[in-house]
Order: C-alpha cells, then structure tokens, then sequence
C-alpha cells in the first residue's frame, strides 16, 4: 500500500504525464511562418498569400504564396533578416538583376501565385546556423523580414515581417479543459459539503483555486515586456476572469461590435489573423529595441555575402517559368486571413504590452473585453439562479412527502441561507476579473453604453459583497466575535464565505483580500503607462499580504496557516521575479524566456498543491484517519492517552493531546436543544452518545426541585417531624451498629436498632428494595468516602429519581407503622424526667 506522501507524488506524476502526452504528437521537426505584416506601406509589392516553412531534416524550404509586382520599371535589390532572441544569425543582401539571367530586372509586373519545395544548397550553412533546440522550446521567438530597395536612390519598395514558429506551445485548449474540468469538479464537492456545514473547507478551497486562476491569469496583464512562452502559459487561465477563447466568425464578439459601433465606439475590431503580428515591435516575439524596424545594409551581421548562383539559380528558374504547382497540404499552414496589416511606429493598430496583447491573441477586441467578461458572469448568474429554482423545487417536494409520512422528522435546513451564501461565494469568484474591466473600460473611453454598464455592475459588486462585509462588521461591533460564528444562526450560514474559515479573533481578515482585489485592478487599469510603478506597488501589496499572513495567523489550523502562506509567499516571488520584464532594465530575451518558464512553473506546481489539498478536503483525509485509527488496539485502556481522549469527549471537555479531530463551531448538550459556540481553536468534535452526559455547571439540565430539597432529620433521632427522608450523613449516637453488615446505599432505614418494630421495618424494606431494583457494587474496604462517594455520579437521572419516589412512599409506610411503637417511649421519658425535678 502506498504511504501518505506516496499518492501526492502519484497523482502529480500523472497531471505531468497526462499533460506532456496531451501536448505531444509525431510531426517532424519545422521552423514556419506564424504571422504576415507589412513593416512599411506597400508600393510595388503587394501579398495575398504567405505560407513558407523550413524542414531541417532534408534543409529544405516549402512555400505556397500568392504575391503581385504592381509598379514598372524597378530595379530593386533584396534583404533577408533574420531576428532570433535578439541575435541576427542571418542577412543576406541578395543583388536581383544577377540571377536568373537578369529576368527579376528590373522588376516585372507579375501576379505570382504558386507553392512548391526547394532544396537549399548545404553551401548556405543554414542547418548549423540554427541551434536545435530552436525546434522544440515552446512559442519561439523570432522573425524574418524581406526589404526590397531600390538600387539607385536606396527607397524601400517592399517591407515584409513573418514571425516564426515552431509548432510548440504553452498554450493548449487541452491545459484550459482539464483545469475547467478541476474546478467544475471542486464546485460539484464545496456544494455537496456546504449543504452539511457553513464552515466545510471543500468551498473555501475552491475560491482558492479560482483565485489562483485568476491572479496567474491576471499577471499577464502588466505593462511589461513578457516572454511569449509565459504569455501563453497565463492564456490557459483566461477563462478563469471571463476570457473565452473566440473566433473571427464569433456571433458574441460580433453582437458587442455592432453595440460599441451604434454608441459611438471607435476602437478597432479584432483582427481576424495572429494578433503576434500586431505586437509592439520593441517586445516580444520581436525583441527590436530600435526605432527603425526596417533593417537595411548598415545592420551590423555575422555574414553577409552573395547567394551562390549554381544551385540556386536553376531552382528558382525551374519555378518561376514551370506552369504548374503542387499543393503542400499539411505541411506549411496558413497566416494570412483577409487583408495584411501594416504596423509602423505610427500605426494605430499597435497592440501595447498587458490587457491589449492578452485579450487580442484570443481574438477578442481590447474594447470588447469588459463586455466579453460581463455577459460570461451574467451567464454564470443565470445558470445559478436556474439551479437554485430547481433546488427549491426539489425542497418542496421532499416536504410534502415528508408531511405525507406522519412518523417522519422535519427537515431542518435553510435553504434560503445557503442560496445567499452562494451568491457570495459566485460574487466573490467574479469581482476580481469585473473590476479589472471596469475600470479598463473607463480609460478607453469607447462607448458610452459599454461605460454606463460597467458603473451599474460596480454598484452590483457593491451590494453583492459590500453589504454582506458591512453586516459582519456591524454585528461584530455591537456584540462579540463569537457571535459571528453561533450556530443555525443566519449570520454564518449566508455571510460564512467571508470569514467562517478564520479564527474568531482574526474574523476582519477577509478585509485585506478584497482590498488586495480593489488596488490590482487599480494599478492594471489607472497605471498602465509606467510599469515601474505598476510593479513595485504590486510587490509592496503582495509584500503586505505574506506580512498579514505571518503575523496575524487568521487560520484556526497549522496546517491552513502553512497552505495560505504558502501560496502568498509564491504570488510574491513570482511578482518579483518579473522585474526583469521591465522595458527600461532591458534584459536579454533569453533570460527572460528562462525566467518566464520558473515562474510558469511555479505557479503550476501552486496550482497542483491546491488541487491535492481541495481534494483532501472532500472526505479522503478522514477515511485515512479512520483507516490509521483501525489498525490500532479496538479496547483502548482507561489509563492510555487514547483513553484519556475518550474520556474527554464523553465529557466534552477539552483536549489536551494532539488529535485528528476536526474542530467544531457548536455541539449540543445533550437533550436539552442549546448550542454552545466555540470559536477558537482545541475544542473536541464528537460528545459521547451511549451514556447520558453528566450534569455539569456548563451542561445542567432542568431537575426536579424535589431533588434539592433537604432532609431535616434531628440529631437525637427521637422523632421525625417531616416526610422527607432522612440524610445519609446524618446518624444518631444509639444507631451507630460497628462492624455490622450496612444496607446498600439507596436503602434507609431510620428506625432504632432497639425497636423491634423498626428492625423488621427496616428489614422488610431492604428486603423489598433488593428485590425492585439492582445492587450495585460495594466499594473495596480501601477506598475512601472522597474516592467512591455515597452517590454513584454514573447512575442515570431517572434511575435516581424512580427511586427516590420509592423511598419516599415506604418512609409513609414507616412512619405511620412506628407511631405507636414510639409514644411509650415518649411517656416513659416524660415521666422520667419528671421524676428527676427537685421537688
């Protein structure tokens, strides 16, 4: 059998494994063409078509293109650039008019549409030019760009930019399904145990998740230069802030255009190509810190010479002057989709590092974002209340079975109170990602009607999670903390989302959470144009966060203390490590490609260690402590630790060992209906159940005031003057018989051993009472009054009082058969004393 720390492993050795083989399939080894951009406004040069890739296993380039020359009489040389994380392996300057015997001199007016594979001469070096590694690290970075000059007056005719790929990537619609799948499946267990208790953890374990989802997803969205392999690997979250992946054909992005367009929206649509075409040319995949992106002679190469003619030549003229093509199928794939960008320094459509480039890589339009991430929450909602109405229905109809069936007990659940709990729950997974588009959507400035909903959802989150922290405040402030946490109470079961999993004292801890979700999604939206700012003030508020974590210890257990620090502590070193995609610092593109890849990995190992603890949580930590506690002894000794415990639970007192028990918030005492709340931490789960719970200053029940009534019995024993028997501590001097056999503790007999009347009294009642009810055992001739006592504290209350009432009807009996035994006495020592009077 696997030991405790053995299934983790497994279990995360097999998300590894079923991520890689989600990822991997047989295809061979290519460097192609990602996107296609004009970096200059086309004069003689115009693309329709643009599909190149590289295979390095035979070096051999396969094309389909289709390119029209559209001006006259242009003698025009060639420059081929090549940018691969900043370094510049490849520019090659290629003189047109001394190939192909002067055909492509000048150059002709020529509609060129085909595709085909040429061999590249080994001459060219271009197998050793590029590492190997190029065609497996995921979401390369790189470029080709194509300048057509003219010879005499050195103008740029043509300007073409392609980004290169190799066909990896952290980003996979298989990473978005499974971690969707995660979470559907922790919402399936947090309903399932929030409907037993207000305080099960499976819930708060999924908000944690989520948070978790979203803050990887939102770290994309700084002013930063991000590495393209960690820009793909935050995309896999979008769904979690409301960024579903679109199309260009999208009838929701479509309906949201036509909205802005109709009230006075004047932003750009998405585009309907590879938004990396897009991308501002000083980031990422680009990495060209300089102004002038048109690469001429001057560039500074590591070779640069003359393409040899021999081979070269006769490829080229056997394609260029053949009639037919070939078609590629899969091997090269398609960039171009409708018109090609131009993107210029100048250009308008330049997509900005953050929320630009995130949202537009998924095809969704910068302006169309809040609108995106509003009706993806109104649907949510809708889907919810839907489920809600199903689930009352399905609560009427229990209660009128349940009616039906006279003998059957009444539910007893708020249903009203849970739904309330859960809305908060919903609006505390949605108000993180709608603040952020809120207050983007205020700097755009687009539409107007896209303005106004974006102001009534902010009033919504207000009502929706602001009143629900208000009343926590204001019920604390007028009485205690531990009111928040009393049981069947409303307070917890709707506003227990907030602060049920914190100790009492540490209640207000949910305040610096929400107010950590307020200042992110100010310093994203409000301080996007200095990212130095943005960056240091989200160091100084995650710094803030470990801070609370370490000082205040808000979590009733050790082990959710080490769980939440630990994630803090994570959020703060991932932030940190991301000073180096600041623009200003400007860091090599390979390090911070390595750096993007340990913060990727950070983040997944956070996010693994999240799912193992929420799947902890749905009950598979108390099936092994009951399977660990059944190998041990099954009749535990009264003097062992574990017997000590038990005692402790029958008692309900507290624990003073360290058990697995999970702490509650109430318990029961036992029939008499009153919760007591307990809101720290150390106080035992279960009470003892076979045996009545001993009554207690702090678990007293009502008795009978007959109980407590005193027994007056006087010191001589001479007479009785009260039905109330007598007090067992109570003895007269003429009774007292050493070393006879004594009656058992619940008989009494307050006849005089002289009276031969009250002996057979005596001993027909004992006779009696030895034949009603059971003995109990004698206590040993060592063991003290203060030991075992005259009343047995483990004889149950109605046993007690059954008795008592028996007692008192044979004390009658008693009394009324001594009468006339004890009136002689009573004249004979009246005349006695008498006698003794001086006369």
């Amino acid at each position: 059998m696997f030991s405790l720390l053995a299934w983790p492993r497994a279990f995360a050795f097999s998300i590894i494994l079923l991520f890689l083989t989600t990822c991997s399939y047989a295809r061979d080894e290519s460097i192609f063409a990602s996107s296609v951009t004009y970096c200059n406004p086309p004069e003689s040069l115009l693309i329709q078509r643009f599909e190149i890739a590289y295979f390095p296993q035979n070096s051999s380039v396969a094309f389909n293109v289709s390119i029209s020359s559209v001006q006259a009489n242009v003698n025009v040389s060639a420059n081929i650039f090549l940018n691969v994380y900043g370094m510049n392996p490849v520019n090659v300057t290629l003189d047109l008019c001394s190939i192909l015997g002067g055909a492509l001199c000048p150059l002709p007016m020529y509609n060129f549409t085909g595709s085909d594979s040429l061999t590249l001469p080994a001459s060219l070096g271009v197998v050793n030019s590029i590492p190997s590694i190029a065609y497996k690290i995921p979401d390369l970075e790189g470029f080709a760009q194509l300048t057509l000059r003219e010879v005499n007056t050195g103008v740029v005719k043509a300007c073409v930019q392609a980004t290169l790929s190799n066909g990896w990537s952290a980003h996979q619609t298989a990473v978005e399904w499974s971690t969707g799948g995660v979470a559907l499946a922790g919402l399936v267990s947090a309903v399932w145990h929030s409907i037993a208790s207000p305080e099960a953890m499976a819930p708060f374990r999924l908000l944690e998740l989520m948070y978790l989802y979203q803050m990887i997803a939102s770290s994309a969205f700084l002013n930063l230069n991000y590495p393209s392999v960690y820009r793909a690997f935050a995309l896999n979250f979008g769904w979690a802030v409301g960024l579903i992946s679109s199309s260009t054909s999208s009838s929701l992005q479509n309906s949201i255009n036509h909205m802005r367009h109709l009230t006075g929206g004047r932003l750009a649509d998405a585009t309907g190509g590879s938004a990396v075409g897009l991308v501002n040319r000083k980031l990422s995949p680009y990495n060209q810190p300089t102004k002038n992106i048109v690469v001429g002679p001057s560039i500074g190469t590591i070779f640069s010479r003359e393409l040899p003619s021999a081979e070269l030549t006769a490829g080229l003229s056997k394609l260029f002057f053949s009639e037919t093509s070939r078609s590629l199928g899969q091997d090269i794939r398609e960039t171009v989709k409708g018109e090609v960008q131009t993107v210029t320094a100048a250009s308008s459509n330049v997509l900005q590092a953050g929320v630009p480039i995130y949202v537009n890589t998924i095809h969704i339009a910068t302006a169309n974002a809040f609108m995106t991430v509003f009706l993806c929450v109104l649907i949510m909602f809708a889907i919810a209340i839907g489920i809600f109405i199903l689930g009352y229905g399905v609560m009427i109809v229990l209660e009128h079975r349940r009616q039906q069936r006279h003998n059957s007990m009444p539910v007893n659940f708020d249903y009203s109170s849970w739904v309330k709990s859960w809305f908060l729950r919903l609006s505390l997974v949605a108000t993180f990602p709608l603040l952020i588009f809120i207050f983007y959507q205020w700097t755009l400035k687009d539409s107007w009607l896209s303005i106004f909903i974006s102001v009534l959802t902010l009033l919504a989150i207000m009502a929706l999670v602001g009143y629900p922290a208000f009343q926590t405040l204001r019920l604390s402030g007028r009485e205690t903390p531990v009111a928040l946490y009393a049981p069947h109470k409303p307070q917890i079961n709707q506003n227990g989302p907030l602060y049920a999993q914190y100790r009492s004292t540490r209640y207000y801890f949910f305040l610096p959470l929400l107010a950590a979700f307020f200042l992110r999604a100010i310093l994203i939206a409000f301080v996007k144009t200095s990212s130095e700012a943005q960056l240091a003030l989200m160091i100084v508020i995650e710094s803030g966060l470990v801070a609370a974590h370490i000082v205040l210890k808000p979590f009733k257990t050790k082990g959710g203390q080490v769980f939440s620090t630990y994630l803090a502590i994570t959020r703060l070193v991932c932030t940190g490590l991301m000073i180096a995609f600041l623009e200003k610092l400007s860091v090599k593109a390979i390090p911070r490609v390595v750096i993007g890849i340990i913060i990727a990995l950070a983040f997944s190992i956070s996010v693994v260690v999240v799912v193992i603890n929420m799947i902890l949580h749905t009950g598979l930590e108390r099936l092994w402590s009951r399977n660990k506690a059944g190998h041990g002894s099954s009749s535990p000794s009264l003097e062992s630790p574990l017997g000590s415990e038990g005692s402790m639970l029958e008692k309900g007192m507290k624990s003073s060992t360290k058990s697995e028990i999970e702490v509650p918030r109430s318990r029961r005492v036992g029939d008499s209906g009153v919760s007591l709340p307990y809101p720290d931490d150390g106080y035992v789960e279960e009470i003892g159940r076979e045996r009545p719970v001993n009554p207690t200053p702090d678990q007293n029940i009502h008795l009978d005031p007959y109980m407590n009534t005193p027994y007056p019995i006087s010191p001589t024993g001479t007479t009785v003057t009260t039905m109330d028997p007598p007090s067992m501590y109570s003895r007269d001097s003429g009774t007292i018989t050493v070393g006879s056999l004594l009656p058992r503790r619940w008989s009494f007999s307050f006849s005089q051993p002289s009276s031969p009347v009250g002996s057979s009294l005596g001993h027909q009642q004992e006779q009696r009472h030895r034949g009603s009810l059971t003995p109990s055992p004698m206590p040993s001739a060592s063991a003290s009054p203060s030991e075992n006592g005259y009343l047995s504290r483990n004889a149950s209350l109605r046993a007690h009082q059954q008795m008592h009432q028996h007692q008192h009807h044979d004390i009658q009996e008693e009394k009324s058969s001594s009468s006339t035994s004890l009136a002689p006495s009573s004249s004979s020592r009246t005349a006695v004393e008498t006698s003794a009077t001086p006369s």
